[in-house]
This record gives C-alpha cells, sequence and structure tokens, in this order.
C-alpha cells in the first residue's frame, strides 16, 4: 500500500471499502441471529404457556385424585376391620381400588414433577434467550453507529488523503521552488548587476589614463558612458528587488504598487497589453493581505503571459467593506480547469495563500477561450486592522 512514504490512495479506498462491506455484511448476519433467536423466543413462549396450563391441569387431576385415594384408603380401614362383615370380595376390591389409585397419583405426581422441570427449562432458556436477543440489538445499534460514521464522517477520506498527499507533495516542490528561486537570482545577480559594477570598475581605472593619453574630453565622455552603465545596473539592481518584494508595497498599499508593477510587466512584455481597474474607494489593509493579494495578482499574470500566451489581461479590484474582489482575466490559450493536478504548481500555491486568508477561489476556463480567475477575500474586522 505504502511505497517510498508515499500515500497510495486507491488502496487505501480498497482497504476500506472492504472494511466497511465486512462490516455491513456482519451486521446483517448479527441482524438474522437476532430475528431467529426472536421467532425461537416466541415459539417457546408458546410452549412455556402449553406447559403451564398442563401443569395446572395436572394438578387439578392430581388434587382429585388424592381425595378419591383418601376415600379408598377410608374404606380400606373400614373393611379391614369388618373383614368379618364382608366378603373376600368386597375386601379385594377395596386393596386393588387403593393400589389403583395409589399408582395413578404416583403417575401424576412424576408427570406434574417433569412438567414442572419442563417448565423451569424453558424459563431459563428463555431468559438466556432474551440476553441474546438483547446483545445482539445492542451489537447491531453499535455496528449501525460505526457504518453511520463511515459512511458520513469518513466518507471523504480518500479525497483528505488525496489532499493531503497533494500539500505533502507541494510541501516539497516549495523547498525545490526556494533552491530554484535561489539559483535563478544568483544568475540574474552575476550576469546583470554584478558583470555591469566589474565593467564599471574596470572602466573607472581607465578614465585616469584616457584622460592623461586623450585630454578632457575624452574622458569626459568615459565618465558619461560610466553614469549610463550605473544607472543600468542600479535599474537591474531595483527590478530584482521589486520581483522579490515591491518596496512601494510597504509605502503606498496594493493598488499604487499593483498599477505600478504591472506597467514595468507591460515594458518587459511589450507584445501584451495589461489593463488594471479598481473599484470604489482604496485603503490601506494588514501587511500580510496587501503581500497576500499582491502575490496572487502576480502569479495570476505572470501565469496567463507564460504558459496562456495572452495579449490582454485585464485585472480588477473590488474594494468592498468587509471583502475584497480580484478578477484576472485573459485572452491567452486557456486550459482545462478538471485536469490541472499535475504541472498546477501555481494554482496549488495560489489556493494555499486564499486558504491561508479564509477566501475563496473560482477558476473558469476552456482551451483557446482563455481564463478567468475570481478571488474573493474577507477581510479582517476594524479593530483587527493595521495600518
Amino acid at each position: 500500500m505504502l511505497e517510498n512514504n508515499q500515500i497510495d490512495v486507491a488502496s487505501l479506498d480498497v482497504i476500506f471499502n472492504r472494511m466497511l462491506e465486512t462490516i455491513t455484511n456482519s451486521k446483517d448476519d448479527i441482524f438474522i441471529i437476532s430475528e431467529q433467536s426472536r421467532r425461537s423466543f416466541e415459539d417457546m413462549q408458546q410452549e412455556l404457556e402449553i406447559v403451564r396450563q398442563e401443569i395446572k391441569i395436572i394438578i387439578d387431576e392430581s388434587d382429585n385424585l388424592e381425595r378419591k385415594l383418601q376415600l379408598s384408603r377410608q374404606r380400606l380401614v373400614v373393611v379391614s376391620r369388618n373383614f368379618n362383615e364382608h366378603s373376600e370380595q368386597q375386601i379385594r376390591e377395596a386393596y386393588e381400588n387403593t393400589s389403583k389409585l395409589q399408582l395413578e397419583v404416583t403417575i401424576c405426581r412424576e408427570r406434574e414433577k417433569q412438567l414442572r422441570d419442563k417448565r423451569d427449562d424453558l424459563e431459563r432458556r428463555l431468559r438466556t434467550l432474551y440476553d441474546t436477543i438483547e446483545r445482539a440489538d445492542h451489537i447491531v445499534n453499535q455496528v449501525n453507529v460505526v457504518i453511520n460514521f463511515l459512511t458520513t464522517d469518513l466518507k471523504n477520506v480518500g479525497a483528505a488523503l488525496e489532499q493531503a498527499k497533494i500539500k505533502q507533495d507541494f510541501g516539497i516542490r516549495i523547498i525545490a521552488a526556494q533552491e530554484e528561486e535561489r539559483k535563478r537570482l544568483s544568475r540574474e545577480i552575476h550576469d546583470g548587476p554584478a558583470q555591469m559594477m566589474a565593467n564599471v570598475l574596470m572602466r573607472s581605472n581607465l578614465i585616469d589614463r584616457t584622460y592623461r593619453e586623450k585630454g578632457v574630453e575624452a574622458a569626459l565622455n568615459e565618465i558619461n558612458d560610466l553614469k549610463v552603465s550605473v544607472r543600468n545596473a542600479l535599474s537591474e539592481v531595483r527590478r530584482i528587488i521589486y520581483d522579490l518584494r515591491p518596496m512601494a508595497l510597504d509605502d503606498l498599499g496594493i493598488g499604487p504598487t499593483l498599477k505600478k508593477y504591472l506597467s514595468t510587466l507591460m515594458e518587459y512584455n511589450p507584445t501584451t497589453e495589461i489593463q488594471f481597474i479598481s473599484y470604489n474607494s482604496e485603503r490601506r489593509i494588514p501587511s500580510n493581505y496587501e503581500v497576500a493579494i499582491f502575490r496572487l495578482v502576480q502569479e495570476s499574470v505572470n501565469n496567463a503571459i507564460k504558459h496562456g500566451k495572452s495579449t490582454q489581461i485585464t485585472v480588477k479590484i473590488e474594494w468592498l467593506e468587509a471583502e475584497i474582489n480580484v478578477v484576472v482575466k485573459d485572452n491567452g490559450s486557456g486550459f482545462d480547469t478538471e485536469n490541472v493536478r499535475q504541472g498546477a504548481f501555481g494554482i496549488i500555491g495560489m489556493k494555499e495563500r486564499i486558504d491561508l486568508l479564509k477566501g475563496s477561489i473560482k477558476i473558469s476556463s476552456n482551451i483557446g477561450k482563455g481564463s478567468t480567475i475570481l478571488m474573493k477575500i474577507p477581510l479582517p474586522s476594524k479593530n483587527e486592522e493595521i495600518y
């Protein structure tokens, strides 16, 4: 299921579904056992009622035989005492009748005892069966709770794990991107300002020699060229600093900074026209919100230029009392929003920033028809604002 510490969501889904199926089948089996036990319980109750009726009948019969036996014994005593007054036949009949009644009473008592034992056994079995039914019903209820938990609270476990995996990959890619960004900055500084400053240093050493060999005018020309090189180096350094974090963001706020940034982008991308529109009154908001909005617009516009090959981009910011709405629309190549998992590093990063701000993002795009990104960012309450 796990290989190199990576989450195999498909395998987890299979295991989860099998576990749920097994639990459901077990619940059905327990329910069947419970129903069978309940039917047996009802049949046994009927049988117990019959036995109780039989006991009542046998008791009445036994009492009747006891009375007859008592009378027969009294008759036997009288015949025995006055045997001269009774014939042999009468005496024998008295003995035989008493013996017969004695046997019937014994049989009746034995039958009563058997019925009582059967009644007691049925009552014990009923109590045990009742306890079994109670436990089965309790287990079924517990299993229903588990199934309900698995099918409601954990029904999106696969999606949650997949999202966790995406975030894990995102974290790894952030580290890689940071290293790549350091390399890019190193190359830009080395190939740009560093080379320019080295050239300035070299040409500054030549000014004195030029002055001695070619005169003042040549030296002044060399100084003017040196100023151009210094100005270009300064411009390049400012561009690199601006990409890292625009200084104007802290001084002027998000509106003016975005306007200047987008204007600078058009200078570097002359084939792309970028329009910036701000609705309602702009105001300063907490610094972390300004940075987040700037990075979101920066990522959206860069994606439109780099990946979408857009020639027209519109950035709109709507200032509301409790939130800020940001729309970035382009006429680029577009993409399939249902299939952006691979290589969607920028989009994942944007969603992460939006989540941190408790906002929402909606991306609408069709291949060949451009893209529209709508971001809603709720603002903190006034007592939480930082200026």
